[in-house]
This record gives C-alpha cells, structure tokens and sequence, in this order.
C-alpha cells in the first residue's frame, strides 16, 4: 500500500478494494451528488469498479484520486488528489485536476482543505507540475473556498455537462 501524502489528521493513500464499503457510503448520499450530476451510485458493485477504474488510472497515468483516511479513528472519509484530465474541458486536455470528495459525516471539519492542501504540494513537489486547474460548479460555494483556501484562483466560467462552472487555477511560484 502506498502512501502519497499525511498531514496532521490525514493520510492519502491509494485507494485499496477494501475501501468499496467507504465509497459506497459516500457515492450513494444523493447530497454528496448535488453539484455531480445527481447521480449516487445504487450498488456497492459500482463503488468497486470505481476503485479499479481509479487503480488503472495510477498506472497509465503515475497519478489518481487517493482514499482519505481519518487518523484519529483509521476510518475511510473519502477521497482526494489529482487526477490527469485527457479529454478536453473548456478547451484544455491534458492537465491536472484537483479534486475531492468526502462522506456527509466528516463534511466541515478542515480535511477537504486539509486534503487540497497536500495534493497541490505533491503535484508542485513531486510531480513538478507548473499548474493545477480546479472545476467547480458555480454553485458549490464549499467547494469553491476549499480551491481559493488552498490557492487556485478564478479564471473563467464554463459550460461542463450543461451546467456552468469556475475554471481555476494555481501556479508554481518560483
């Protein structure tokens, strides 16, 4: 099992299938969906495919969302990290995305921040990124804070799926 990342609270790992019963959790709370569509997943089958299709991304792309694991309590609280966006979004392909998704029990404690936090420096760090782009539906006021907490500003506006959205981004400072 490979860490990524630990903070404080934290550790970002791969996610393992062992963490189905976690996503599940998560993924199948249509409030965790209100700005993904509105589409949870109805069965714990999905949520272990989600997982292999995120564990395929590591190894074609040396990077993908990771699970969050709570320290306090060793529980599973969602996941975090970056992910390598090939298909084009607001007419760029090829970047990466910061992103996270945590279970309604562990929303509004810091660690989606917290989470952010850790995968823009591993992305700068590590992966030697120049850049980190952050999509957020406009409407997402959490989600938005979390990216302008961690440093990504405000760039554009665009329509993604039908739905418009803040196109944002960090830079590595020099």
């Amino acid at each position: 099992m490979k860490i990524f990342a630990e903070t404080e609270r934290l550790i970002l790992r791969e996610l393992l299938p062992k963490d189905a019963a976690g996503m599940f959790e998560m993924d199948g709370d249509p409030e965790v969906h209100i700005f993904l569509g509105n589409k949870p997943v109805q069965s714990i089958e999905q949520s272990k495919a989600d997982i292999e299709f995120i564990r395929k991304q590591y190894i074609e792309n040396g990077i993908g969302r990771w699970a969050v694991i709570e320290k306090a309590s060793n529980s599973f609280i969602g996941w975090a990290g970056l992910k390598l966006m090939k298909e084009t979004h607001n007419n760029h392909s090829n970047y990466y995305d910061l992103g996270y998704r945590f279970s309604k029990r562990f929303w509004e404690k810091g660690y989606a921040t917290e989470a952010a936090a850790a995968a823009r420096d591993y992305g700068f760090n590590e992966l030697k990124l120049d850049e980190i782009i952050g999509i957020a539906d406009i409407n997402n006021l959490g989600s938005i804070h979390v990216l302008e907490k961690v440093g990504l500003k405000k760039i554009s506006v665009f329509d993604y799926h039908g739905i418009t959205h803040h196109w944002m981004k960090i830079e590595k400072q020099p």
